[in-house]
């Protein structure tokens, strides 16, 4: 029989799957017995499924694959050759109500470059099984409303793998001959088939306990290789406050003996929530000052939480379907965000979530590949794990929150929680235990599942005798498919201040806009009076203010809202970028640098507020504000504020920098002023001939933690000092048997703003480290590329042939990560009709090449239809 081979092979573009079309599943499995006989080259899976029929339909069994056949079918004991396959399913005649089916199928995991099923990594052999890995192992009704208790057997060499780890917990292991030794493990709670997760390897543990509040001890572990176990402290600590965290928060305790993780270098995600054995790429778990930023400890932190919180919110109650995939990510977004509010900054925590979402989902909703968060349709479920399913799924449940209130939700959520246990539930579930629990009516806040796009909220406010009239207007743009909107319930906090004595006139109350236009009246305002609106960012809107300069000035000095006051400076910014690209006007570059210069001055602002609020806007955000994107003209603004930022204000920057020369502490504090320090340093660098390239090449030089190494690296690539090339190449030398901090080394070069980031990128994607079958590198390079929006939209097209060429190299290898790297292209009609024309063809030839996978079929042609 033939052995699985998971690089794809040519296929054609399969049919769409229709949320409308759903049907329970006519076979349920109560029950699965897995035995693996280990091996990279060859290994064999056996099967027993207790079958049951689920309702009163009379068809057959079917089993979805991938690649591999059978190698036998036995029914009740017996072997049977009435099977068939059609398609990669697997068909088995069956009457009666149940039965046991036992299925042998051999695959190779060391030929698997998909990363999804089993693989090979590193050494090791792991799984990854969400959407629609599993079939890749074995038959199986593979949809997450299938539930089934596993128990599962593992063989292997010994030597080659003394650690076998899987579900639940362990239950027995022992030698057998040959060298080979055997584990068996339960996980005694029902999961789909996408949860299932096998790691054997040779491998060492970091261990703890942690008692939970009912007074269970529970085993902790986190599993690495030998020269990696020193830089899992920081994983295992997280991990701990976790759980910690979600007995406090939402009265969730874990259910098992034992939670492993297990880090791996090849992985197409962040990290997975298996039951009770989270396997996790490596970049989300190592971690030490020499080799991590701030930024890769808080991510650790936050993805440790994301995925432990998953135990309850994705395993012990999970989505009906994957069109209800935000079900589980959404609100576990949600829960790691408030996680990480709580271990630092609140305030940067939500500028930094709001950036994350204006970068990445906005744009997504603005273009050809804008989807609902709940989805109506798709070609490749992988291809909606995106920013409007995690990001804008996570920014719903906090609509839902704020309308409820802090008490109403926790009660709803402990409802949902006690109602749905052990089930698959759907998005539609929740809200209603949102309504129930909260006594509210959320009949129109649905439309946020249903209805794509980013709604506008336009904003002016009147003021005469002593009355204030805020009149609000909302509009949402078509998207594809959906070419007319309704109006959504939009939550907005709002509060009034006194435009001369700065104090409160009207405190913060919280508006519910459900018509397309509402008049709101104030009364009793005897000044005039300056808006707040969208308070918090509590809901992901855009707001159309008629604020001028000197209330957005006012707001970023006085508003006692962090996020509030951010956004005020970053819309003062950003006025002042548009109107410089697009007009060449630098009228308002005096007010900037003023509000700029005030935040610095206030003692009384956190470090890394300061390093938040005075950060320009990015060039791809300043794009998403015009009618035509010019990449070059957005690229002069920008560069020409921040040097004026620079040379006006070098006596402040130089003093943040100098102010937060310390050692090197993992705290809040220490952090922010890092930050700060850092954000400094690139100012001055902005402003030339002060000698910030030496000063930056001595923090380079001198850093005892890689966050300040980074950052004057940063600075380097993006210069033309003669110390940039030492600097790069002392990095590479410094840490080339690192492949995570070489990551780091590719980014920052293919993110650099030098004129010849393009024709560097190319010759990096030949460097000897270079590979395409490491997720991370192709992220690293590829990706970033992709985002650096001058460099990419070069003018002569060359950095799109360099996606395309890259794209279709990869997709034969991975695909799922070959589709998450195109919507760059998709952006397409945003550009002028040179650089469009350019795009287009791109996208045309990928959609042209024979034997594509529908995972970038599906992006491709979207993008071209959109």
């Amino acid at each position: 029989m033939d052995i699985q081979n998971a690089v794809a092979q040519p296929a054609t573009p399969v049919g769409v799957t229709r949320r409308e079309e759903y049907r329970p599943p006519e076979w349920l499995v109560p029950e699965v017995a897995l035995d693996f006989d280990l091996d990279p080259a060859r290994t064999v899976v056996r099967s027993r499924l207790s079958v049951e029929r689920n309702g009163a339909g009379a068809g057959a069994l079917r089993l979805d694959g991938a690649g591999q056949a059978p190698l036998s079918v036995q029914v009740d004991g017996v072997l049977v050759n009435d099977w068939r396959l059609d398609g990669e399913q697997l068909v088995v005649p069956l009457a009666g109500a149940s039965h046991e089916v036992e299925i042998e199928v051999a695959i190779a995991p060391e030929k698997n470059t998909q990363l999804m099923g089993l693989y090979a990594s590193g050494g090791i052999l792991c799984t990854q099984c969400e959407a629609e890995g599993f079939r890749r192992i074995t038959y199986f009704p593979d949809r997450p409303d299938v539930l089934s208790v596993y128990r599962v057997r593992m063989t292997a060499d010994a030597r080659r793998y003394p650690v076998l780890l899987a579900n639940g917990d362990p239950i027995a292991q022992g030698m057998g001959e040959d060298g080979r030794h055997w584990a068996e493990w339960q996980d005694p709670f029902p999961k789909p088939s996408y949860l299932f997760a096998l790691v054997a390897g040779d491998l060492q543990v970091n261990r703890t306990t942690f008692t939970t509040r009912s007074g269970r001890d529970v085993e902790l572990g986190i599993w690495v290789r030998a020269a990696d176990l020193a830089k899992t402290g920081h994983a295992l600590h997280a991990l701990e406050l976790a759980m910690a965290w979600d007995e406090r928060t939402y009265g969730r305790e874990y259910d098992l003996d034992v939670f492993n993780i297990v880090a791996v270098d090849d992985f197409n995600f962040g990290a997975m929530e298996n039951k009770g054995l989270n396997i996790f790429n490596s970049r989300y778990i190592l971690a030490d000052p020499d080799t991590a930023t701030d930024y890769d400890y808080d991510a650790i932190a936050a993805v440790v939480a994301h995925e432990y919180f998953h135990n309850w919110s994705g395993n012990r109650v999970t989505c009906r379907d994957w069109f209800q995939l935000s079900l589980k990510e959404g609100f576990t977004v949600y829960r790691d965000q408030g996680f990480s509010a709580d271990q630092g900054s609140a305030a940067v925590k939500r500028i930094e979530d709001v950036r994350g979402l204006r970068a990445g989902q906005f744009p997504e909703d603005a273009g050809p590949l804008a989807h609902p968060v709940r989805p109506d349709s798709y070609q490749e479920i992988s291809n909606f794990y995106t920013a409007t399913i995690y990001n804008k799924g996570a920014e719903l449940i906090r609509m839902m929150a704020t309308i409820l209130g802090t008490a109403k939700f926790r009660a709803a959520s402990d409802l949902y929680f006690e109602r749905f246990d052990g089930t698959a539930a759907t998005c539609e579930d929740f809200v209603a235990c949102m309504e129930e629990a909260g006594g509210v009516d959320l009949a129109q806040f649905r439309l946020w599942y249903s209805q794509a796009g980013t709604p506008r909220v336009q904003a002016s406010l009147e003021h005469e005798g002593g009355r204030a009239r805020l009149r609000l207007a909302q509009a949402t743009p078509p998207t594809p498919g959906q070419p007319l909107k309704a109006p959504m319930l939009l939550p907005l906090k709002v509060k009034l201040f006194g435009a001369e004595t700065g104090r409160a006139l009207v405190e913060e109350r919280l508006v519910m806009l459900g018509d397309p236009a509402e008049t709101i009246v104030f009364d009793g305002i005897a000044e005039r009076p300056v808006l707040s609106i969208n308070r918090g960012f509590s809901a992901p809107v855009v707001i159309e203010s008629d604020r001028g300069v000197a209330d957005l000035a006012f707001l970023s000095a006085h508003d006692d809202d962090p996020f509030a006051r951010y956004e005020a400076m970053q819309q003062l910014m950003l006025d002042a970028l548009v109107a410089d690209a697009v007009e060449g006007d630098r009228s308002t570059h005096d007010a900037v640098i003023a509000a700029v210069a005030r935040t610095l001055d206030d003692p009384a602002l956190d470090p890394a507020f300061q390093a938040e609020a005075v950060l320009l806007p990015s060039e791809s955000f300043i794009g998403d504000q015009m009618s035509v994107v010019d990449p070059d003209a957005i690229f002069r603004a920008r560069e020409g504020l921040r040097r004026a930022l620079g040379e006006r204000l070098a006596e402040r920057w130089r003093a943040a920098y100098d102010g937060a020369r310390e050692p090197y502490a993992y705290t809040p504090e220490a952090k922010g002023r890092r930050r700060l320090r850092n954000v400094a340093l690139g100012f001055l660098a902005a402003a030339g001939g002060n000698g910030a390239d030496k000063l930056a090449f001595t923090q380079f030089e001198a850093a005892d933690n890689m966050t300040d190494r980074m950052g004057a690296l940063t600075v380097l690539a993006n210069g033309k000092s003669g110390s940039r090339d030492a600097a790069l190449a002392g990095f590479y030398a410094r840490h080339r048997d690192n492949g995570l901090v070489i990551d780091k080394w590719f980014q920052v070069q293919a993110l650099s703003s030098r004129d010849d980031t393009g024709a560097a990128v190319a010759e990096l994607a030949r460097h000897p480290d270079f590979t395409l079958s490491n997720p991370n590198r192709v992220r690293a390079l590829v990706g970033a590329f992709g985002v650096n929006q001058r460099a990419f939209n070069a003018a002569d097209g060359s950095g799109y042939r360099f996606l395309a060429d890259q794209l279709l190299r990869l997709d034969p290898l991975n695909p799922q990560t070959a589709a998450k790297l195109l919507p760059p292209l998709a952006r397409w009609r945003r550009f002028d009709a040179g650089r469009a024309e350019l795009m287009r063809a791109e996208l045309e030839r990928i959609v042209g090449t024979a034997g594509l996978s529908k995972d970038l079929f599906e992006q491709a042609s979207k993008s071209l239809e959109g």
